[in-house]
């Protein structure tokens, strides 16, 4: 469990640097972290210079937090995300979410690249996460609990935020987006599902598979924060269709939907 004496020296340095006081966060996955290019009077500050935190050396990712005004809304992005496949803790890995938290943030949209394991979705698609699946073995919560962080048993009924949903499900029939629901599975990686697994995973009810975002809402849920969780659907889950898998095509198709990811994020942050 995190050190209430780490989380307020890692926010007390993040206050130091700048005068915005961020009300929403957000996490940005592969291929998305150009989102924080939008952010108006940013200050950049290194995931390096910040106490406590880890180093993300995750290809996409930027390794930076990102504090300024999006769309009317002081915000303060992770360009770039820690993933337990890197060989961090847990602890490490949602330790920013814990940060946010401190720095007075109630609302986080999560973000990632991930694969498609519902036939009916598209490469390129967005999907808005409306429950996950922990395949992974462990939790970020494992371990002694401090009630000042949040409750021993935490609920996870509602970890992706209906009122959330309904705003982002509103701004993409505006933007005219196709927008698809679904359930989010959590996959450690780094070696991508076999196909027998991604079969699994469509049997226990999974709609998308990614290495990410669980732990992170998790966390946030525990420290009673509300999220939003939407994916990129960058390719068709393994054995789905007869060819190999890479990351280079992840980055490529991230990179093509970014447009109308960008629109629809800005467009909810409007509206919370």
């Amino acid at each position: 469990m995190h050190n209430i004496q780490d989380i307020l020296e890692a926010k007390d340095f993040i206050m130091s640097k700048t005068d915005h006081r961020p009300v929403i966060g957000l996490i940005l996955g592969s291929g998305l972290g150009t989102l924080a290019d939008e952010i108006k009077n940013p200050v950049q500050i290194p995931y390096s210079a910040i106490p406590h935190f880890a180093k993300s050396e995750a290809i996409g990712h930027a390794n930076e937090l990102v504090i300024g005004e999006l769309n009317g809304k002081i915000v303060a992005a992770m360009k770039g995300r820690f993933h337990y496949y890197e060989g961090y803790t847990l602890d490490e890995v949602t330790f920013p979410v814990r940060v946010m938290k401190a720095l007075g943030i109630e609302n986080l949209i999560i973000t990632n690249a991930c694969g498609a394991v519902n036939t009916s979705f598209n490469p390129g698609d967005l999907m808005l996460i409306t429950d996950h699946l922990n395949l992974v073995g462990t939790n970020p919560l494992m371990g002694p609990n401090n009630n000042e962080l949040g409750t021993r048993f935490p609920d996870l009924s509602q970890v992706y935020n209906k009122d959330l949903r309904n705003i982002a499900t509103k701004i993409a029939t505006e933007q005219n987006i196709q927008l698809q629901q679904g359930v989010y599975a959590w996959w450690s990686g780094p070696a991508y599902e076999s196909p027998a697994e991604i079969r699994m995973i469509r049997i226990l009810g999974a709609d998308a598979v990614g290495m990410s975002t669980v732990p992170e809402a998790i966390v946030a849920t525990h420290a009673n924060m509300k999220v939003l969780g939407i994916s990129c659907l960058t390719n068709m889950a393994c054995g789905i269709l007869d060819q190999p898998l890479n990351h280079d095509e992840v980055i490529e198709v991230a990179g093509k939907v970014r447009v109308k990811f960008v629109e629809l994020v800005k467009g909810v942050l409007g509206e919370i």
